[in-house]
């Protein structure tokens, strides 16, 4: 991932950012106290407070880190602020015929934001893939180890992506 830039929209940016105040203002702070009161009460070879605090406390860091690195590398693409084009790049909610003739909405955004219950798929998922650059009306097909599918691109809009 590190040769691959991290777009990400201004909505998971935000969300990102959220996670980490609440992990360095609020979690750690907490497991910390817990930590130190375990440890207060002596031995700590059979202590649950103590051994489950230490372990959450390094999950915590290990996230805390993995979110800075990836919010120093975010290249933030507000699909709002977008020039009005009918070709799909980041950022881009299109509507979709499928195959079998079912319409879908996809949203195209960053690997942090990826939320399939609501139609998020990342700009390198292999539809994001073949949708990229096409524009509204081309039909592009979708090759997955199940085999092809044609898929009709009905309309593409830059809005602003919740």
């Amino acid at each position: 991932m590190s040769d691959t830039p991290n777009y990400i929209t201004p909505t998971g940016w935000q969300a990102l950012k959220d996670e980490l105040y609440q992990l360095v203002n609020k979690e750690r702070p907490e497991i910390v106290q817990i930590v130190n009161w375990a440890a207060s009460n002596g031995d700590r070879s059979e202590n649950g407070d103590y051994l489950y605090g230490k372990r959450r406390m390094r999950e915590i860091d290990r996230r805390i880190r993995f979110l800075t690195k990836r919010l120093e590398a975010a290249q933030v693409v507000d699909p709002e602020t977008r020039e009005a084009t009918d070709q799909v790049f980041f950022g881009a909610t299109v509507l979709l015929l499928r195959g079998d003739g079912s319409e879908q909405t996809v949203k195209i955004v960053g690997v942090d934001e990826i939320d399939t219950a609501h139609n998020k798929i990342s700009w390198i998922s292999p539809l994001a893939r073949c949708l990229i650059k096409a524009r509204e009306g081309d039909e592009v097909v979708l090759r997955t180890p199940e085999g092809s599918e044609e898929i009709e691109i009905l309309s593409v809009e830059y809005i602003k992506i919740d």
